[in-house]
């Protein structure tokens, strides 16, 4: 019997040892994320909460950036990270851990809380806001870019009566934020979800009262205009869109009846400019009017295409004016290009074609809902770009450096201006001169865009952002007049100089016969 018992000991300690041997060191509660990182065997989130539960706490308690412990004696317990994060534990939750590791109301029981980064946590589905769901319809945007992670013991903690606050320091007041953590689905994957969870202000901060214990976020929403104000805004979106296809049509129709008497470049860049405007505010006003309407997902895709490729082009040829403009003032001479407006259209309208193309095949294109408040009541559904990736880069990105190089264009055309000026004879009425320079800035600010760099001004605090928002609705849905009146004053412009042209060769040769006659 003796034997048999030496015998077992024997298996045992050959098992502990190998099992030692296989598994080398014991895993680190602190080594974790990048533990998981490294394995890929499994979702982060999952791996990360699994792992946070069986790992062991280093014997060398090292102040670490980004992972903070605390052994519980007491009935309750609060850490502060000391990165803008407090975590209260009441004395429900620390019991209920304590129950679930078998001890006595006086054990001790670990508290361990990681910030992670908010990569680790990917979207896998969208599903209603009133199942919980907090991500519909937009790439979630989480306060700092970091998740806190919290775990009490070795078991899950939830159903509580009595809720865990976390606080998440704020220092932007015009911020709203949502409180939510991340829910795993039955495959590991997950979403942002809020039910257990309740969002409070406390001095500006962030104050998540939640029943459970999970991975913590705050989504976080920029201050949003009242949804009066958005209505006003589209009114004014729909007037000014419906004036400018009027008005652009009006400008397309005079430049074929006047083709025959006039070719400059400029004037055709400015009526390629008017007609990607045309087919711009067409496409906006088809998009929203069929997105509330009709169910259609595939209509729906087409038209977001045709909105994005129009809004291209506009970007596209707005860098034309500018270029152009660059010829016309810096370079001056030799600036003769073999089938220049040829070249001109296939950059034009092939760069957005191809675009477009791209992003089609990626299925970049669908139903999208503006969000109006904190209840995610939706004000203008439009067919548009879904996937966020695409419309930062392809929109933001390509309209800042059209904005960029443009705005350079435009500070080159002031100097000149400037400088021709100085050189000119002094005009008297100095009034009438001063309106008349306001006026051809404003055409020309138009004609290079600049009025779209408004959008990026929307990013900004409240009042700022609602004044941008008013301006750039103003400027962009009357653009089409704008560009209208300015190519009417270059029209005029031109045929002045060619009848001044004129009658100075016809003096020049009533001269020259004259003097034919005196001197015969």
């Amino acid at each position: 019997m003796r034997g048999l018992h030496c015998l077992a000991l024997w298996i045992y300690s050959c098992t502990i040892w190998t099992a030692a041997l296989s598994t080398g060191q014991p895993l680190l509660c602190h080594e974790v994320p990048d533990k998981c990182m490294e394995k890929k065997d499994r979702p982060l989130p999952l791996c990360i909460e699994k792992d946070m539960r069986l790992c062991q706490q280093s014997k060398l308690r090292l102040k670490r950036p980004n992972y903070f412990f605390k052994n519980i004696d007491s009935s309750e317990a609060t850490l502060d990270t000391e990165k803008g994060y407090i975590i209260n534990i009441t004395s429900e939750a620390l019991q209920r851990s304590r129950n679930e590791q078998g001890g006595n109301n006086d054990s001790n029981v670990n508290l361990i809380v990681s910030l992670l980064n908010e990569t680790l946590f990917r979207v896998s589905s969208s599903s209603d806001i009133e199942k919980g769901n907090a991500s519909k319809d937009r790439d979630p945007v989480l306060h700092g870019r970091n998740v806190l992670g919290v775990w009490l013991g070795g078991k899950e903690v939830h159903n509580l009566s009595q809720p865990v606050q976390l606080r998440f320091r704020n220092s932007n007041e015009n911020e709203s934020g949502l409180c939510v953590f991340w829910h795993l689905d039955g495959d590991g994957r997950g979403n942002w979800r809020t039910d257990g969870c309740e969002t409070s202000i406390n001095n500006g901060d962030f104050v998540c009262s939640c029943n459970h214990l999970s991975f913590f976020a705050v989504l976080i929403s920029p201050q949003i205009p009242e949804g009066s104000h958005i209505i006003h805004l589209n009114y004014i979106s729909y007037v000014g869109s419906a004036l400018s296809i009027a008005f652009t049509a009006l400008m397309i129709v005079m430049f074929l009846c006047q083709r025959k008497k006039q070719c400059e470049h400029s004037v055709f860049i400015h009526v390629q400019l008017s007609g990607s405007l045309f087919l711009l505010h067409i496409s906006f006003l088809c998009s929203v009017w069929f997105s509330g309407q009709g169910d259609t997902e595939s209509v729906c895709q087409a038209l977001g295409l045709l909105l994005h490729w129009c809004l291209l082009a506009t970007f596209t040829w707005t860098a034309i004016e500018g270029f152009n403009l660059y010829l016309l003032l810096v370079r001056v001479f030799n600036i003769y290009i073999k089938r220049y407006l040829l070249k001109l259209s296939l950059v034009g309208w092939g760069v957005p074609t191809f675009t477009v193309m791209i992003c089609g095949v990626t299925k970049a294109y669908g139903k999208y809902s503006f969000h109006v408040d904190k209840e995610n009541s939706t004000a203008t559904p439009l067919c548009w770009v879904t996937t966020p990736m695409v419309s930062y880069i392809t929109v933001n990105g390509y309209l800042g450096l059209v904005l960029l190089f443009n705005v350079a264009m435009l500070a080159v055309v002031l100097g000149k201006i400037r400088q021709l000026r100085s050189q000119a004879p002094q005009v008297k009425d100095h009034q009438r001169r001063a309106w008349k320079d306001w006026v051809s800035l404003l055409g020309l600010s138009c004609a290079l865009g600049v009025p779209w760099g408004l959008a990026f001004f929307t990013h900004f605090t409240h009042p700022l952002s609602l004044t941008a928002l008013y301006v750039f609705t103003i400027l962009n849905g009357f653009q089409g007049i704008l560009i209208f009146m300015w190519f009417l004053t270059l029209t005029c412009q031109i045929r002045k100089e060619k009848q001044i042209s004129s009658k100075g060769t016809i003096q020049v040769s009533f001269q020259s016969n004259e003097e034919y006659v005196t001197t015969r």
